[in-house]
């Protein structure tokens, strides 16, 4: 996947007025979802970002777009951290890591974790387009640990990422509970172990 970082702009050549616009839109975007949440009026972003609703929608045409561009970043990190992994001594542990840092950066803005449960795993939308390239790093990772018969082979990464989604969701309900997300992920994992033979 070639990487797009988040400050970017759109393959297609900009002005420099509306590059600096769209940075200032990234910039008002990530304070606002992580103040408010991923459903935060876009009206306030583009108000805070100095520009007009017409503007926001000129460069990210739907909420999607926006909340996957704002994503861009934890997006690279989160391949790259894949790629880093892969060569790992211990598939096994490996995965968990990986699965852990993915726990935390869908935890970062509220509402993100509930929008990648429900974005499909293809391209046709913004949101979807992120999670391929995630899926394709951590089932990298998942299918070392089932080689090294640590995960049991029924087990799909678009299993694992709805968990994780999920256990990000259910932390990000429970402020007041910070240990949640990693004794679900402790559980969720105790379950992905080969079953013993009868």
């Amino acid at each position: 996947m070639a990487r797009t970082p988040a400050t970017a702009p759109p393959r297609r050549a900009m002005r420099a007025d509306a590059r600096r616009n769209y940075a200032r839109l990234l910039t008002e975007a990530r304070a606002g979802f992580a103040e408010h949440g991923t459903d935060t009026s876009l009206e306030d972003i583009a108000r805070r970002a100095g520009v007009g609703i017409g503007t926001l929608y000129r460069h990210f045409p739907t909420r999607q777009a926006l909340m996957s561009a704002v994503f861009q970043d934890a997006l690279t990190a989160l391949v790259d951290h894949a790629r880093e992994l892969d060569a790992a001594q211990q598939p096994c542990r490996a995965l968990v890591e990986w699965l852990r840092a993915f726990v935390t950066y869908a935890g970062e803005y509220r509402g993100l974790s509930r929008a990648l449960m429900s974005a499909p795993c293809d391209d046709t939308t913004a949101l979807g387009q992120c999670n391929v390239p995630l899926r394709t790093a951590g089932e990298a990772l998942l299918s070392r640990a089932q080689g090294a018969g640590a995960v049991r082979d029924d087990v799909s990464i678009d299993d694992l990422l709805q968990l994780t989604n999920a256990i990000a969701l259910a932390s990000e309900q429970t402020p007041e509970d910070p240990e949640l997300a990693d004794r679900l992920l402790t559980l969720t994992l105790q379950g992905l172990a080969p079953r013993p033979a009868a």
